[in-house]
């Protein structure tokens, strides 16, 4: 018998998804799981449950959520032989689009149940994490333009996810036509770089939003984190840099530099927002390290090998 908890938060994304929980336990206990289900009700609440699945000698912990539930569950597994499995109860549920997960469209409406027919049964990776400023992030931390935007947005109600990407459409360019760029110090194991950036990101995996994927070459078990960094400065490079990293050009903008490191420091000319996993976090400056293969996660067996260096 596998023992596994499943954390829902029920505040996530924009439709309630508890109506799927009966049928995604049903599933689970089909394939010999012995599952137990535990709603979160205030922010910090995952990370506990997470620990508690260790301290309990569980085999997996799955999660319902959106990213930054998600992060907080990856803070509680983090360096564990616990299995991570994630649920796509999200609103941009980009995790689980980087697996090949279904989400929510008129072919998945039961996206809860599908993804658990996927993980289960599936395979386990062993993944690097990403550590910034004290916190794990399973896909990226950055500044500057994306950041700015996550500070604007948080916290959502549910009518606004509903809208999807128009409301960072909407955030996005409000705060473009304010952005004037930072004095950026970026210091990658023993290289320094001064750039005046829109945007930095620090990722672990490939995928940024939707389909867009900023670090095309990323492997989630490498050893290595990759840093895009985009030079520029106002509102024409603000918009110029989004257009370029969704259509998937900005691989070939002279403006966008690509580096690829283990320890990452960013110093700015004054105090920045940082975001992780895509929520708000922290300001600068902005420590970042690799932590070699310290999560397992639950995949679906169609997960593309390119994901992976091993």
């Amino acid at each position: 018998m596998i023992r596994a908890k499943l954390i829902v938060n029920p505040e996530s994304g924009p439709w309630d998804v508890r109506r799927e929980l009966p049928t995604v336990l049903n599933h689970l206990e089909e394939h010999d799981w012995r599952t137990t289900l535990h709603t979160t009700e205030r922010a910090g609440e995952a990370t506990q449950l997470a620990q508690q699945a260790q301290d309990e000698g569980l085999d997996a912990v799955f999660v319902a959520g959106g990213d930054g539930t998600i992060n907080e569950v990856v803070n509680g597994l983090a360096e564990s032989s616990v299995a991570l499995g994630v649920l796509p109860g999200g609103t941009s549920n980009i995790w689980a689009k980087e697996l090949g997960l279904p989400t929510r469209s008129p072919r998945h409406l039961l996206p809860l149940v599908d993804a658990a027919r996927a993980l289960v049964p599936g395979s386990t990776r062993r993944i690097d994490l990403g550590m910034a400023n004290g916190r794990y992030f399973l896909q990226w931390a950055g500044m500057g333009l994306d950041a700015e935007v996550t500070y604007a947005m948080e916290p959502r109600t549910r009518r606004m996810r509903r809208l999807g990407t128009l409301t960072y459409i909407i955030a996005g360019i409000s705060t473009a036509a304010n952005l004037v760029g930072t004095r950026a110090r970026i210091w990658i194991d023993d290289e320094r770089i001064y750039r005046r950036s829109i945007l930095i990101v620090i990722s672990n995996s490939q995928l940024y939003g939707g389909k867009v994927r900023i670090a095309t070459d990323a492997r989630l078990d490498d050893g290595l984190l990759d840093v895009s960094v985009f030079a520029g400065t106002g509102f024409v490079s603000a918009i110029r840099t989004v257009l370029g990293v969704v259509t998937g050009l900005h691989v070939r903008d002279p403006r966008h530099s690509f580096y690829r490191g283990s320890v990452i420091r960013v110093e700015a000319d004054k105090p920045r927002h940082i975001h992780v996993d895509g929520e708000p976090f922290d300001t600068t400056p902005l420590e970042c390290a690799v932590v070699p293969r310290s999560l397992t996660v639950l995949v679906p067996k169609h997960t593309r090998p390119e994901l992976f260096a091993d």
